[in-house]
């Protein structure tokens, strides 16, 4: 073979690499900065895997025992051998509604906190910022691997935390014998559904965006704790209202349906007219005529679509964010 056909060594050396090169090791270089919390995350999954398999299972266990023995029924637990064999299940629910759940609905505010506020906060008080900025990378580039990196660990992370504590309260809690955790109370819904994985992205967004702006890790952590917060407080709020709630007549003081989220109540008059029970207790006798009561309440099918609105709304909300987040880079 004619050595005039073989390459240059020298120049094949100090050749660029091509762009897919770049990327790869731009990847390469986030995974690195992001290896602490890909190994939080993942151990936190298993952790939280294992203690939700093990409500299921030991609730299960108790379950099928009560069954057996034919104490499942509320019925039959006046006897102390059934009370006997029912009280082991009150352990793994204890540890879902009083543990896992607030720990579930404070996951969105340490992500915003720990994860998206230094994110970049950290790049400019280190002034590393400027050196991304001198490299062949395009600091947009940078940006958009930065970003996904801890984002897509975060979804991954939260969806799946989210899907277990969904089957075990469906499977354990809420048909289990004893347990009463209706869907709309305050830690049961931020650790249900969708709702643990666009609060964590939302917060995520926030994070990056304040820690741009701010430039200190600090202050950025600070701010978004209360904007999280803030915003947290708002849409808890407004939840009731982005799904229409169920207006109803019902027999004079009837119990409001089982699991159901009761916005508004009171008693209807001879003459049709409502009046709302603070009302009556407020005032002696103003209700000694009614007839009938009213609710106003969204009945536990709700919690699927009103998931779906909150989450839609969130997600639009961090998509905003996000363009903010690179304009501010661009500029």
């Amino acid at each position: 073979m004619s050595t005039n056909v073989l390459p240059d060594r020298a120049a094949t050396s100090t050749a660029p690499r091509p762009a897919a090169g770049r990327i790869r090791g731009l990847t390469w270089v986030v995974l690195r900065q992001n290896r602490a919390l890909l190994r939080t995350m993942g151990a936190l999954l298993v952790l939280a895997a294992a203690d939700l398999l093990w409500i299921h299972i030991a609730s299960q266990h108790t379950i099928g025992i009560l069954r057996r023995t034919g104490c499942y029924s509320p019925a039959s637990w006046n006897s102390t051998q059934c009370w006997t064999l029912l009280a082991p299940i009150n352990r793994p629910t204890f540890w879902y509604v009083q543990v896992l759940q607030p720990v579930v609905t404070a996951i969105p505010l340490l992500v915003g906190v720990f994860v998206g506020a230094p994110m970049i906060a950290q790049e400019h008080e280190r002034g590393t910022i400027r050196l991304i900025r001198s490299q062949s990378v395009h600091p947009l580039r940078w940006l958009a691997v930065r970003l996904a990196v801890p984002g897509l660990a975060v979804l991954a992370t939260t969806g799946v935390v989210a899907a277990l504590m969904s089957w075990v309260w469906w499977t354990d809690v809420v048909h289990g014998p004893i347990a009463f955790d209706p869907p709309f109370q305050f830690f049961t819904y931020p650790a249900l559904g969708l709702a643990p994985v666009a609060w964590s992205l939302f917060a995520l967004a926030v994070g990056a965006l304040l820690g741009q702006l701010l430039r200190r890790t600090l202050p950025a952590m600070f701010v978004t704790a209360a904007t999280v917060g803030t915003a947290f407080g708002v849409m808890s709020w407004a939840r009731r209202y982005l799904y229409p709630i169920t207006d109803k007549v019902v027999p004079l003081h009837e119990a409001q349906p089982t699991n159901a989220w009761l916005i508004d109540h009171g008693v209807v008059m001879a003459d049709g007219t409502r009046v709302n029970d603070e009302v009556c207790i407020s005032a002696d006798h103003v209700c000694d005529g009614a007839t009938a009561s009213w609710i106003k309440y969204h009945p536990s099918a709700d919690l699927v679509p009103v998931q779906l609105v909150e989450a839609g709304i969130l997600l639009a909300l961090t998509a905003a964010v996000l363009v903010a987040v690179f304009r501010l880079a661009r500029k």
